[in-house]
């Protein structure tokens, strides 16, 4: 059984022996079928990783960039956005979501900040922009694609660490966010133990098959004696 003695311990672990798809198998095993992000969250590099625990941000649409009316945090500029950023502690994710698709949530003097900060990457619900900054910077980021167009007079940060949901998951700060080329997931915080020691063993397994199969075993045969496909 595979045992961690803290989160960065745990993070290397994820980063290093698992992936999307075999998390995704064990939330299926245990009936939680609707962790994973939608399919168009994507990373800006196919080697880009991503394992922490979520600091969870709402952002909402406006219509200028500093309002006269009654909300205080619209008179400032991105809201609670650079508040946020300042917030992250190390290894975790800047997950972000609450506006339309009309603007980019993250860029390169974000995702420098985090990487200062020591956060695990970054994860929009839209698009990103300066892509040629954040991977020059290699640190992880996904989104929707490129798309220049500023959040500036187009959206604020109205709270953080928050629940919010993205197309009916539920994300609540301290949720491990996990992305890779295949897909995105939240694994809840109550699980993440049960999760991530048998994703490790189904992980393992997984190589016993596929020398199995690569050495001639029937697809029929592999599953019938290790249980795995």
């Amino acid at each position: 059984m595979i045992t961690w003695k803290n989160d960065k311990e745990l993070f290397d672990i994820m980063r290093n022996h698992l992936y999307s798809a075999v998390l995704g198998d064990i939330l299926d095993k245990m009936q939680y079928y609707h962790q994973f992000l939608p399919a168009r969250i994507q990373p800006l590099d196919s080697d880009m990783v991503i394992a922490g625990r979520a600091m969870t941000v709402l952002e909402a649409d406006t219509f200028e960039e500093l309002s006269q009316g009654y909300n205080p945090i619209m008179k400032k500029s991105f809201g609670l956005m650079l508040e946020a950023l300042d917030d992250l502690k190390e290894d975790e994710v800047y997950i972000c979501t609450g506006s339309s698709p009309s603007y980019a949530l993250v860029g390169e003097l974000m995702c420098s900040r985090m990487q200062i900060l020591k956060a695990a990457g970054a994860v929009v619900n839209g698009y990103h922009r300066d892509t040629k900054g954040i991977l020059e910077l290699d640190f992880p980021c996904f989104s929707y694609g490129r798309y220049a167009q500023d959040q500036g007079p187009r959206g604020k940060v109205i709270d953080y660490r928050v629940p919010i949901e993205i197309e009916g998951v539920r994300i609540n700060p301290g949720d491990i966010i996990f992305g890779d080329l295949d897909g995105t997931l939240v694994i809840p915080k109550e699980l993440e133990t049960e999760v991530i020691q048998r994703a490790f063993e189904k992980a393992t397994g997984e190589k016993v098959v596929a020398e199995a199969i690569k050495s001639g075993m029937a697809a029929k045969a592999s599953f019938e004696k290790y249980g795995i496909m």
